[in-house]
């Protein structure tokens, strides 16, 4: 089983205490001093340092200005769909409503999710509301301008693509990964699609 951070900070602790009541080297007590400072190991991909959602909004599901700053001090799992997604969107937020059943109360209460909608034509808040209650009334969802969800996206390098069909109507594509932000909104995990509810709770438990 893979120690904690709080762990691995203690046995450094422990370890440099030892190294001066023992008289170890310098360069040995350095190597201690390295362990403090390794990342944390997250079962997905580790997206740190990638500034993703920083200065992008848009319209929340009651139909106010809404940013990833006003997510401060939760994990918050960012994915992009629409209401109209015939398969890979309702998967996703079914993964996600059992992801929300892991956690106790105070863990919950500690990760929101938010579903950007890459469809603001027809996306109102109103129907965003609607869909992303229908999966677990905790989610929130953004919409917003096209321009807006164009710098969405582009701030997660989130693909997305608008395809018309011969009947008028028309469909979207887009990419299915989640992100993850933690508690001071720094871009930490990307699950790729596929990714196991059991992985997706540890990593994000690590960051609570």
């Amino acid at each position: 089983m893979k120690k904690s951070y709080k762990a691995r900070k203690l046995a450094v602790s422990v370890g440099l205490a030892f190294s001066m009541a023992f008289g170890l080297s310098a360069c040995k007590q350095e190597v201690f001093e390295a362990v403090a400072t390794q990342p944390i190991a997250f079962i997905g991909s580790d997206i740190t340092g990638t500034g993703f959602g920083k200065n992008v909004g848009g319209i929340n599901q009651d139909g106010n200005p809404v940013s990833f700053k006003d997510y401060k001090d939760k994990v918050v799992v960012v994915f992009f769909g629409f209401t109209q997604c015939p398969d890979v969107c309702p998967t996703a937020m079914a993964e996600l409503s059992q992801l929300m059943t892991k956690f106790t109360p105070e863990e919950a209460a500690q990760v929101q999710v938010v579903m950007v909608s890459i469809d603001p034509e027809r996306d109102t808040p109103e129907m965003l509301k609607a869909y992303v209650s229908a999966f677990d009334e905790r989610f929130n969802a953004i919409t917003g301008t096209p321009e807006q969800i164009a710098q969405l996206a582009k701030s997660f390098k989130a693909f997305y693509k608008k395809v018309a069909h011969t009947n008028g109507t028309y469909s979207m594509e887009h990419s299915s990964s989640l992100y993850v932000l933690d508690k001071k909104g720094e871009s930490r995990i990307l699950f790729k699609p596929g990714t196991p509810v059991e992985d997706m709770e540890k990593d994000i438990k690590s960051l609570f």
